[in-house]
């Protein structure tokens, strides 16, 4: 019986945080160890490239990234973990699929359509601003889950439509050329937590309301002081339904111990003894992979063998696979 293959990318630009932790690192690493499934994870470091023009940047994020996905217990030996700029066929595939794709279907990606909306309300020339790989992104995305024909690949809501472009172009693709690609399918998990920051507002890098994954103790400790809560006195009941604390507690806590922290609450518990608990709470989850987390920062080429070994596996299909497609589109040897 042939495994379900899954697909996920993750764009090298900043440093992890809880956010990314509960709603992407966690559940995607618990799911790769299904032996029913085969997992492919990847660093988009040429989809950095789209908006920030920072090497440094880009560079140290992928080692940050890579070292966070192996610390929170990333397998390499059970998966395929490797850079998206070390699998030269994925750029070739790109190309490919360029030359199938409507610019109207690309018109109608979201990310391009807030930018020109956004130009149109300012005033602006309708694309200033606007780079090609803004304009391109769904392609490269395309081509990341085509290369290797992923039947699954789990995203965000507001990642769907790339998910079914990819499709599209796909099948575009398979009616010109024959049947090349499985038509993928997004996942989307309701039960995933989206958190909060530390302003209320969902934690994102745009708002710099994050907690960093694994901050120092000490460092950790002031990210959750600065959490914004009411002016609600110890003593005086709670609402946890509109707490950024209780939700972030959610997110770490087991089912008796949400209870536990519900009932304490509604008996008034004081922020200062809430924040304190959610602390050790997520210290208590994420010491031993922040332990792991700093060798690793210490030994980047340790981390480059690993992204290394994990390019030549993905190698294996997709030099195969790209010269299959070149035959297909009428690239191949004379004679």
């Amino acid at each position: 019986m042939s495994k379900t293959r899954f697909l996920t990318g993750i764009t090298t630009t900043g440093t992890p945080h809880l956010g990314n932790y509960v709603g992407a690192i966690r559940p995607a690493i618990r799911a790769s160890v299904d032996d029913s499934t085969e997992s492919f994870f990847f660093l988009a470091d040429y989809h950095a490239l789209i908006k920030c023009t920072e090497p440094e940047r880009v560079h140290e994020s992928t080692l940050q990234i890579a070292a966070t996905w192996l610390a929170c217990g990333l397998d390499p030996e059970k998966v395929v973990f490797y850079r998206q700029s070390d699998v030269p066929e994925i750029p070739e595939l790109a190309w490919l699929l360029t030359c199938m794709t409507a610019k109207g279907l690309m018109n109608r990606a979201h990310a391009y359509k807030a930018a020109v909306d956004d130009n149109l309300a300012n005033q602006e020339d309708a694309d200033f601003g606007v780079n090609m790989g803004l304009f391109s992104y769904p392609i490269l995305m395309a081509a990341d889950i085509l290369m290797f024909n992923a039947h699954k690949v789990p995203v965000g809501r507001d990642q769907i439509q790339h998910v079914e472009m990819a499709r599209d172009i796909a099948g575009r693709f398979n009616h010109h050329y024959g049947e090349r690609f499985v038509l993928p399918e997004a996942t989307v998990d309701d039960n995933v937590a989206v958190l909060q920051g530390l302003d209320g507002r969902k934690m994102s890098k745009s708002y710099g309301n994050t907690i960093p994954l694994f901050l120092p103790q000490k460092k950790l400790q002031k990210h959750i002081n600065k959490i914004k809560t009411n002016l609600l006195e110890p003593g005086e009941p709670k609402d946890p339904d509109t707490s950024t604390v209780f939700q972030i507690w959610q997110a770490f806590a087991t089912p008796d111990q949400v209870n536990e922290m519900r009932q304490s609450f509604a008996d008034g518990i004081a922020w200062g003894e809430a924040k304190k608990q959610l602390f050790a709470l997520i210290d208590a989850e994420l010491a031993e992979g922040r332990d792991r987390y700093e060798q690793l920062l210490a030994k980047p080429a340790e981390v480059e063998a690993v992204l290394q070994a994990g390019a030549e596996k993905a190698r294996a299909s997709s030099k195969q696979f790209i010269t299959q497609l070149r035959a297909a589109v009428g690239i191949r040897p004379l004679g």
